[in-house]
């Protein structure tokens, strides 16, 4: 196994998780068929199949399986190894300062837990964002790297890892008539009025999160507007408007004496990212960065 390269142990690792080339691919930012050659490499070294493919599925052999269990923790230790020597090269001392949208959910904080753990002299201050203004802190210097919402395609800012998918809720007043529903479906919407996000935030950041129109093309009567979320719960829960939420910040802020969380059917499912300055790279934000994908299980 002499001159085994670390992209192909990256290559399997991701493949594993994956169980698709194309998948794989994508999260690896390489062609499919470049995928297929590095895993082939790594088998070539090896002298057997670490992947079973057929026309439908692709599953690891059992070879696969036992080199998987042993080569992920060494491959986790060798990338904090690295890590840990690049922080120490451009220095830690400095806190690293963390802005989030929503809520502190616990994927997000072990991850923090995780990098105070490994870098104990770097202090640690978190901010919440508002929702009038994602990527305006991020740019302005307030912090190292930022928890957002998506969808994010700003040529500016650096993506990833994305992680949290959950499905959308309604907060809804208890005295609101979806208040005793079960679910209601995205079409529905289209009977509520919407609270929409105000100030500089994209447009198509800010449709993403309170659309104008339903799935199937209906129009969503306008709320009123808010710049964050404490403001957007308070008016749910005075019957002025309806909120999207996801499921995890839903159940954070439950208020059953005045705001219930109702399931949405038809939307699609909400995600968070950690975005990062691409001009202004920190090393307490890339340390971070690998410890959100550690965590959430899509480090690449």
């Amino acid at each position: 196994m002499s001159g085994v390269e670390i992209r192909e142990l990256e290559s399997f690792l991701v493949l594993a998780q994956e169980l698709h080339f194309g998948r794989a691919g994508e999260r690896l930012y390489i062609s499919q068929s470049r995928v297929s050659q590095l895993l082939r490499s790594l088998e070539g070294r090896i002298g057997a199949p670490l992947v079973e493919r057929t026309s439908r599925r692709v599953s690891l052999t059992p070879l696969g399986e036992s080199f998987l269990v042993s080569l992920r923790p060494a491959y986790d230790a060798l990338r904090a190894t690295v890590d840990e020597a690049r922080a120490a090269a451009r220095g830690m001392g400095e806190a690293l300062r963390i802005g989030f949208q929503g809520t502190v959910d616990d994927d997000l904080g072990e991850a923090i837990a995780r990098f105070g753990d490994r870098y104990p002299d770097c202090a640690i201050d978190i901010v919440e964002i508002p929702l009038s203004d994602p990527f305006g802190p991020l740019r302005r210097e307030e912090m190292d790297c930022a928890v957002v919402l998506l969808p994010v395609t700003e040529d500016d800012l650096v993506l990833g890892p994305v992680f949290s998918r959950q499905p959308q809720t309604l907060a809804v007043s208890v005295r609101h008539p979806f208040a005793a529903r079960e679910s209601v479906s995205a079409e529905e919407l289209a009977d509520c009025r919407l609270i929409r996000i105000d100030g500089g935030a994209p447009e198509y950041w800010r449709q993403a999160q309170a659309p104008d129109l339903t799935p199937g093309g209906l129009p969503i009567p306008s709320g009123p507007s808010v710049n964050t979320l404490q403001e957007g719960l308070s008016l749910a829960a005075a019957n002025r408007g309806v909120m999207l939420l996801c499921r995890s910040t839903a159940e954070y802020h439950a208020r059953r004496d005045s705001v219930t969380f109702v399931p949405v059917r038809g939307l699609p499912d909400s995600e968070l990212g950690l975005l990062r300055h691409r001009l202004r790279p920190s090393a307490q934000a890339e340390a971070f960065a690998l410890a959100v994908g550690e965590t959430t299980g899509t480090a690449n």
